[in-house]
């Protein structure tokens, strides 16, 4: 299994990335996917999430009405738009999979099964 993330990079303070996760090695249809960051020294925290049919999304209140996930089942491959980017924004993402329905909930990072490997994301003042 492998979940490949891209699209982080250096960008000011009110501009847009899209991140992107393509995932091998497992039916995508079947997972749930997520979206999580890291800041130096802290706990990985939820960001967003979609179900496997992409009918339901999930924010951190933090980004909510700034950042937009979506799936491509026909290219195994998750997005994260972000938008109206902010310098607290600046963190590694990570994108994760689970299977089904997340038993504790999709903002739990206990719940996933496989993690890509991360992209930096930096947002400048």
């Amino acid at each position: 299994v492998q979940l490949q993330a891209s699209g982080g990079g250096l960008v000011q303070a009110g501009g847009s990335l899209r991140l992107s996760c393509a995932a091998s090695g497992i039916t995508f249809s079947n997972y749930a996917m997520a979206w999580f960051r890291q800041y130096p020294g802290k706990e990985r925290e939820f960001v967003s999430a979609i179900n496997w049919s992409g009918g339901s999304t999930y924010y951190a209140d933090s980004v909510k009405g700034r950042f937009t996930i979506s799936r491509d089942n026909a290219k195994n491959t998750v997005f994260l738009q972000m938008n109206s980017l902010k310098p607290e924004d600046t963190a590694v993402y990570f994108c994760a999979a689970d299977e089904g329905i997340p038993s504790g909930g999709y903002f739990s990072k206990n719940e996933y099964d496989y993690w890509g490997q991360g992209t930096q994301v930096t947002v400048s003042s």
